[in-house]
């Protein structure tokens, strides 16, 4: 029996994308199929009760910080947070959400989403980069295990740190296959990201707004730092939704007529896949992180290209892309087998 520690004081609801979404995603499939080990989820104050399993061996530690904070956040990880995995007996730490604890009593597994601060710099306020570049750098070089979200990622992990990492991908909620049966596609097509800048979504809208009959778009994510940008150039044929609860997100999935996704860069692209598993059409960038998902099952486009944006939102208008097959690739993803693989890995790295 191992007493596994989740360092989860990054965790804002609604405020962190897509890290939510696997933090919560994994201890929900981690107490599915684990009865024997025992977790204990350090929260922050803004996390609610529901993050943590309701189940015998799962415990929540709050600490009194506000992730919203983030200077705070970074000095607890830092000072106080080794003295609760103290205190709290833990044998291998699991912190989900990029940075580590500089010192740790325990064997650490950190998970890397990607890489961007070392791929995009400029996509990063001046003040926030010194602290990604020295805090990632440190969690990669005092854990003695990586985890990367894809092979991509991995790549990157060895290019820059000269760290290997194992490759656990995400897995994908059953409830989007569940959509796939019950699908009633409307006139609208569906984006679900962040609108920070990598995200290409002022030329998405762009695109948009110089078609004719275009079907509306419906925008819907944590709103980022080029969100003021974006509601600029929205139409009224654009509609930004914000970040929505899951269950109104299963809702546009089910009526979504298409999926368009203009990403310049991502760790994984977990819509991608949640939209393949819903049986919605699907176009997106053809980046490596995507073709790894996807495979040859959905329409790519160059994000650079005006022309090939256009060419996809007309194709996803028609109703002409195929779902069967990327439904299918989709099944190969599951958050039982992410759960499994990174219970493995962290029984492998607590010895």
């Amino acid at each position: 029996m191992i007493r596994i520690g989740v360092n989860a004081l990054y965790l804002i609801p609604g405020g962190v994308g897509g890290t939510e979404i696997y933090l919560r995603n994994l201890l929900r499939a981690l107490a599915e199929i684990d009865a024997v080990n025992q977790y204990v989820v350090f929260t922050n104050r803004e996390t609610g009760a529901d993050l943590v399993p309701d189940r015998p061996n799962f415990e929540q530690a709050r600490q009194s910080v506000r992730a919203a904070v983030r200077p705070a956040r970074i000095l607890w990880e830092q000072l106080a947070l080794p003295f609760a995995i103290r205190k709290h007996r833990i044998g291998v730490l699991l912190n989900p959400g990029f940075t580590a604890p500089l010192v740790c009593a325990c064997p650490m597994v950190t998970v890397f989403h990607d890489l961007q601060h070392k791929r995009h710099p400029e996509y990063f306020r001046w003040f926030d980069l010194p602290f990604w570049n020295f805090l990632l750098w440190a969690a990669a070089r005092r854990s003695r295990g990586l985890i990367a979200v894809s092979q991509a990622t991995a790549d990157d992990l060895e290019r820059y740190y000269g760290r290997s990492a194992i490759v656990i991908h995400h897995g994908v909620e059953r409830q989007f296959f569940e959509i796939s049966q019950h699908r009633e596609p409307r006139n609208y097509l569906l984006c679900v990201s962040t609108t920070h800048p990598h995200k290409n979504l002022e030329r998405l809208l762009r695109v948009h707004a110089q078609m004719k009959n275009a079907p509306k778009l419906i925008l819907t994510g944590v709103r980022g730092f080029a969100a003021k940008e974006i509601e600029i150039l929205a139409s009224d044929a654009v509609e930004i939704a914000g970040w929505i609860p899951r269950d109104q997100l299963y809702e546009l999935y089910r009526g979504a007529l298409g999926f368009i996704y203009p990403s310049t860069f991502e760790g994984f692209g977990m819509p991608v896949l949640e939209a393949m598993a819903a049986g919605v059409p699907v176009a997106c960038s053809d980046i490596p992180p995507l073709r790894e998902i996807a495979g040859s099952t959905v329409q790519f486009f160059d994000p650079a290209s005006d022309s090939e944006i256009r060419d996809a939102l007309v194709l996803l208008a028609s109703g002409k892309i195929p779902t069967e097959a990327a439904q299918r690739r989709a099944a190969e993803f599951s958050w039982e087998k992410t759960a499994r693989a990174t219970l493995d890995y962290l029984s492998k790295c607590s010895s």
